[in-house]
C-alpha cells in the first residue's frame, strides 16, 4: 500500500510516498481502512524535527475509516465497523492500526470526513472550553487562530456555554468565518494590535482566558491581554516555540496562571475519550455544531497540504484522502 514516510527530517520535501506492507494488528489493535487522515501542526512539528520520532516514519496520527481487522482480545469492534481514533500510528495511508481503546465508533449519521475532522481538533476544543477553563455565561475569551480547525469549533463550544468571545484572524475572508462560528467580535491582527482590540472588547479589563495556538508571535501580546488572575493556555506553537521566560513575569502581569496542556492527558481513559467523541458527535448531529473542512488533498498531495497549513492559507480542517 502507499504511505506518506519521511526518512529524515525538514521542511515538506522531505515527505514522500513509499510502497509498504499492510500492517498486522497486534493484541488490542484495530486496523482501519483509512477514509479520511487529519492533518494537524502536530504532523509538521514531526515531519521538522520539532517533535522526535523513529525514522523512517509514516506521518499522521488521526482517521476515520472502516476496520479491516482486529487483534487479539478485541471484543469491541469487528471488521466493518465505522471507527475513527487520534492516536493512529501512520494515518497517511492506505491502512493503519490504532489501539481499540483510544478508538471510537462512528455514528451512522455522520460522515467519515466529519469524523475525522472532530478526533483532534474537536477533542481539543472540547476539553479546552469545558476542563483546561471551564467557561460559563458571562465569561470573555480571547481565541487566536479563529479561522483554523480548532478555532471554529471552539468559538462555537465557547458560545454553547455561553461565554463571549473575540476571535483573531490573518484576513477579512478568515473574519467572515470567524463570525459566522460565532465570534462576537473579530480582530484582523495584519492590521489591528490584538491587545488593544481586547480593551475595548472587555472596557479595559482583559479576558478571563486567552487560548493560543500560535506560539512565539502572540505570547508577549497574549500576556498583556489577561485580566487579573486570568489564564494563559497554550495549546499550540504554529509560529514557533515560546522563548524561555521567568515565571516572575505572571506575577507582574496581575498573577497569572498559564497552563500547556495536550489531548492526551485529557482521554486518559477510554471512557472520558467516548465521552467526548459522544458529545462531539451529538452536537454535530443536532445542528448545534458545524465542521467546516477547509480543504482535502490527495494521499500524494501530502506535502502541498503541508505547505499550505504552514503558509497560513488553510481554514477550518485539511485532510488528505486515500
Amino acid at each position: 500500500m502507499h504511505a506518506i514516510r519521511i526518512h529524515e527530517t525538514g521542511g515538506a520535501e522531505t515527505m514522500r510516498v513509499d510502497e509498504i506492507a499492510v500492517p498486522a494488528p497486534g493484541a488490542g489493535e484495530v486496523r482501519l481502512r483509512v477514509e479520511a487522515a487529519g492533518v494537524n501542526f502536530i504532523d509538521t512539528y514531526q515531519r521538522s524535527g520539532l517533535y522526535s520520532v523513529k525514522l523512517p516514519h509514516t506521518l499522521g496520527m488521526e482517521a476515520a475509516g472502516e476496520v479491516t481487522a482486529v487483534g487479539a482480545g478485541v471484543t469491541e469492534f469487528s471488521v466493518g465497523d465505522r471507527v475513527a481514533s487520534v492516536r493512529v500510528a501512520g494515518a497517511y495511508a492506505g491502512e493503519a492500526l490504532a489501539p481499540a481503546a483510544h478508538t471510537v465508533k462512528v455514528p451512522a449519521g455522520i460522515a467519515m470526513q466529519t469524523a475525522a475532522a472532530l478526533m483532534l481538533q474537536g477533542m481539543t476544543a472540547h476539553y479546552l472550553a469545558g476542563d483546561t477553563f471551564p467557561l460559563k455565561a458571562g465569561d470573555t475569551a480571547l481565541v487566536h487562530a479563529g479561522a483554523g480547525g480548532v478555532g471554529l469549533l471552539l468559538t462555537q463550544i465557547a458560545k454553547l456555554r455561553g461565554a463571549r468571545v473575540l476571535a483573531t484572524v490573518g484576513t477579512e475572508e478568515k473574519a467572515l468565518l470567524a463570525r459566522a462560528a460565532g465570534a462576537d467580535a473579530v480582530c484582523i491582527y495584519t492590521r489591528e494590535n490584538f491587545p488593544d482590540a481586547v480593551k475595548t472588547f472587555t472596557g479595559g479589563r482583559g479576558v478571563d482566558v486567552a487560548y493560543d495556538a500560535i506560539g512565539k508571535d502572540t505570547f508577549d501580546g497574549t500576556l498583556a491581554s489577561l485580566r487579573p488572575r486570568g489564564m494563559f493556555v497554550s495549546y499550540g506553537n504554529s509560529s514557533g516555540p515560546v522563548a524561555p521566560f521567568a515565571p516572575l513575569v505572571l506575577s507582574q502581569k496581575g498573577s497569572l496562571f498559564i497552563t500547556r496542556p495536550t489531548l492526551a492527558h485529557y482521554t486518559l481513559t477510554t471512557a472520558e475519550l467516548q465521552a467526548r467523541a459522544g458529545e462531539l458527535f451529538g452536537w454535530v448531529a443536532a445542528g448545534k455544531l458545524t465542521v467546516r473542512i477547509g480543504a482535502t488533498y490527495p494521499l500524494g498531495q501530502a506535502a502541498e497540504a503541508h505547505r499550505a497549513l504552514e503558509g497560513r492559507r488553510t481554514t477550518g480542517k485539511v485532510l488528505l484522502v486515500p
